[in-house]
C-alpha cells in the first residue's frame, strides 16, 4: 500500500502518503492510487472533509523526477505528460467538501503545491514548505504559480520562487501558510476536520464556492451571491435542524438536507 485511506470520526477521511522511504514522493504508482481514492470519494455523501498527511518524516517530497534524467524529451511531450499529472494531484479541489493539509514535515516542489491546494493547512513542529523549481532548472508546476498566491499573495509568491528558501513551520505561520501550529499536527488536523465536518453540508458546500479562486472579487458580488446562497440555506432542514439543536441547548445533527 502507497497510500492509507482512513475514516478516523464521521464524515472525516484521512488520506496518508505512504511511501516514508521516498519521502513520500509522487511516483506512479502512488498518483495512480491517489486518483482512484480520491475518484472513490466522489459523490460519497458521507463525507465531510479530507485530510491529507505524509508517512515518516516528509508531508511530501514533490514529483519523482528521475525520469527526467535522460533528458531528449520535446516540449509539446512533457506537456502532455505533466497536465494529467497536474490534475491527477489536485483532483481534492473538485470535491463538494473542503480538505486539510496536516504538513508533518516538509512539503517541497509539487509536495508544496499539494499543500496549498487545500482549503486549509495546519503545521507541526517538523514542517516546512519550499519551492525551489528554479533552483533546479524549471518553472513551478500544479498550479503552484496560483495557489500560493490565493493562499499568501502575491509578494510571499515572489519570494518564496525567486529565491526558492525553504520556510519553517513559525514563518509559515506568520506568513499565512498555514492556519496554525500543532504540537501534534495529524490529531489536531484530524479535530479540526471533525468541527468542519459537524457544519451543514450545504452551507459548507457555498462558502467553499464563495470563495473559490479568491473570493469575491468585489462587495456588490458577495452582496448578489450572498443574497442567492443565504435564501438556500434557509429553505433546508439543516437550518430547522439547526433552530432546534441552538434552542435545546445540544450538537445539530445536519443531514444534508
Amino acid at each position: 500500500m502507497v497510500l492509507l485511506v482512513d475514516r478516523p470520526s464521521e464524515g472525516v477521511v484521512l488520506l496518508t502518503l505512504d511511501l516514508p522511504d521516498r519521502r513520500n514522493a509522487m511516483t506512479d504508482e502512488l498518483t495512480a492510487a491517489w486518483v482512484a481514492a480520491v475518484d472513490g470519494l466522489r459523490g460519497d455523501r458521507s463525507v465531510r472533509c479530507v485530510v491529507v498527511t505524509g508517512a515518516g518524516r516528509a508531508f511530501c517530497a514533490g514529483g519523482d523526477l528521475g525520469w527526467l534524467e535522460s533528458g531528449g524529451a520535446s516540449v509539446d511531450a512533457l506537456r502532455d505528460k505533466m497536465l494529467p499529472f497536474y490534475r491527477a494531484w489536485l483532483s481534492l479541489r473538485a470535491l463538494d467538501v473542503p480538505s486539510i493539509a496536516a504538513v508533518n514535515g516538509p512539503a517541497v516542489g509539487a509536495g508544496a503545491a499539494l499543500a496549498l491546494s487545500c482549503d486549509l493547512r495546519y503545521a507541526g513542529p517538523a514542517a516546512s514548505l519550499s519551492v525551489p523549481f528554479a533552483h533546479l532548472g524549471m518553472h513551478a508546476g500544479m498550479a503552484t504559480t496560483y495557489t500560493l498566491t490565493e493562499v499568501a499573495g502575491v509578494a510571499v509568491a515572489r519570494d518564496l520562487l525567486l529565491t526558492g528558501r525553504t520556510v519553517r513551520a513559525e514563518e509559515m505561520l506568520r506568513l499565512g501558510l498555514c492556519s496554525e501550529l500543532l504540537d501534534d499536527v495529524v490529531p489536531g488536523a484530524l479535530e479540526r476536520a471533525a468541527m468542519v465536518a459537524a457544519g451543514a453540508p450545504v452551507a459548507t458546500r457555498l462558502h467553499r464556492e464563495a470563495l473559490r479562486d479568491g473570493g469575491p472579487v468585489s462587495l456588490e458580488r458577495a452582496l448578489a451571491w450572498e443574497a442567492v446562497a443565504q435564501p438556500v440555506t434557509m429553505t433546508t432542514a439543516d437550518l430547522q435542524e439547526g433552530l432546534r439543536a441552538k434552542a435545546e441547548k445540544r450538537p445539530a445533527r445536519f443531514t444534508g438536507a
